[in-house]
């Protein structure tokens, strides 16, 4: 069972930037990142394999970077150019979903 510990997030202004880190327990294969708002669906935005192809959804191309560093079992979300609708917690988690509890996640604010 591979256990996930996302961090990293925070409240920051439009056009500001922040980097996610997700801390993983087990063996690291793919991975993605999901974001959720409360009474929305957990959505997937990023996803990367272990040698390093990405994943984007349209949304957040161009502005937000996954990558990994499969010796530390860590996954790394860098978002710039943030917008108020990129506001919800964030998830990593092994991509495809494969069964795995979800973490805590970590909360994204993101104000105008």
């Amino acid at each position: 069972q591979v256990q996930l510990v996302e961090s990293g997030g925070g409240s920051v202004q439009t056009g500001g930037s922040l980097r996610l880190t997700c801390s993983v327990s087990g063996m690291m294969g793919p991975m993605g990142w999901w974001r959720q708002d409360p009474g929305k669906q957990r959505d997937f935005i990023a996803g990367i394999t272990y040698m390093g192809e990405q994943v984007y959804v349209d949304s957040v191309k161009g502005r937000f970077t996954i990558s990994r560093d499969n010796a530390r079992n860590m996954v790394y979300l860098q978002m710039n150019s943030l917008k108020p609708e990129d506001t919800a917690v964030y998830y990593c988690m092994n991509w495809p979903l494969i069964g795995n509890k979800w973490g805590q996640g970590t909360q994204v604010t993101v104000s105008s």
